[in-house]
């Protein structure tokens, strides 16, 4: 009679053991086929694989919690306990690290920008050097490295630079003595010089004392946005000092004594030394956020190689054949996981003592 009851117990616990095993086996083959076999993939690519794991692994959990042998009146208290939990990370995601894992996952659905590029959000500006799951980094034209907390990247309104070319301006005040189509023509030669296409000139206000003028164009190369805005400025200045056009307040004689064919034009001092390297407030400003970038490309560049051998492989008999191709496939890996440890390598600001 024991014996029976025993082995009654034995059997009753054959489901739950077989959806533990199983369940394991579906984990352990899907994080294979997800993430094990592609370690070139960045944080960045491997996030929604993530989730799609974690939800495999809630349903193994409510698999196995349905094929427990008790009463339907615990189950049903074990469902909700479960359910309560994520109810309650979501009732209290507004003020949690949830709130900022949801705003990520939003972002990534999105896709307002991306590795490299410039944005403006509030009064932060500078480039994305790098997206974690909680919050984004840029890094700003001082070189410095700000975190962004994700909800706050949803709740205010981000500005981003488009790779393909962005407009570039300058706004500044002239007298009345000059004719605006003289002006025009200089402001534009002025925006052709600092390396800008298709420039143009608008007329914003008239104001009591002086006209204010826009004069932009469109930079094709977004890396070089800070260094061509000092460049704009500073052909305009050059270009209207040679015409004998003077930049200055109108009411300036109201302040000074000054003869009145006297123009407030500074004594050419000759042009300055360029610097070298090309860009150098560039290169020297967003290092590491061009590093990111490159690194993001490289994996790319890894990654579509793989899925290429994975193709040549599939279609390839014998092991002699495939040979070549297992140990390309093999190195290229090596190289992903390179590019992702320099990652932490290469990154002294995050390092520890």
């Amino acid at each position: 009679m024991l014996s029976a009851e025993i082995t009654s117990l034995l059997v009753s616990f054959v489901p739950p053991l077989l959806a533990v095993g199983i369940g394991g086996l579906v984990l352990r083959v899907s994080h294979r086929l997800l993430i094990g076999r592609h370690p070139e993939m960045g944080q960045e690519r491997a996030f929604s694989r993530q989730l799609i794991m974690l939800l495999l692994t809630l349903i193994v959990l409510i698999a196995v919690i349905l094929s427990l042998p008790i009463s339907d009146g615990y189950r049903n208290n074990l469902l909700g306990i479960i359910g309560l939990i994520f109810s309650g990370l979501i009732a209290f995601s507004s003020t949690t690290i949830v709130a900022n894992l949801t705003a990520g996952i939003m972002l990534r659905v999105t896709k307002p920008f991306r590795m490299g590029d410039f944005i403006e959000v509030d009064q932060h500006f500078g480039r994305i050097s790098e997206r974690g799951l909680l919050d984004t980094e840029i890094q700003t034209e001082h070189r410095d490295l700000i975190a962004l907390p994700n909800t706050y990247l949803i709740t205010n309104p981000v500005k981003t630079v488009r790779a393909s070319g962005t407009i570039v301006s300058v706004s500044l005040s002239l007298g009345y003595d000059e004719h605006h189509g003289r002006i025009e023509k200089l402001l534009i030669k002025a925006a052709t010089a600092s390396g800008l296409v298709d420039p143009f000139v608008q007329i914003l206000t008239l104001g009591d004392y002086a006209i204010t003028y826009r004069a932009a164009g469109l930079l094709t190369d977004v890396k070089s946005l800070i260094t061509t805005r000092s460049n704009l400025n500073r052909a305009i200045l050059d270009t209207l000092h040679e015409a004998g056009v003077e930049i200055a307040s109108p009411a300036i004689m109201n302040q000074r004594r000054i003869p009145e064919d006297r123009k407030l034009i500074p004594v050419f001092q000759g042009a300055p030394e360029a610097s070298s390297p090309e860009k150098l407030a560039e290169n020297l400003a967003f290092d590491k956020a061009d590093l990111a970038e490159e690194r993001e490309r490289q994996l790319q560049i890894i990654k579509d190689q793989l899925s290429q051998i994975d193709a040549q492989l599939s279609e390839t008999p014998g092991a002699d054949l495939k040979a070549p191709l297992l140990d390309r496939q093999a190195t290229l890996k090596a190289d992903a996981n390179r590019l992702q440890q320099s990652k932490e390598a290469n990154d002294p600001d995050h390092s520890t003592a």
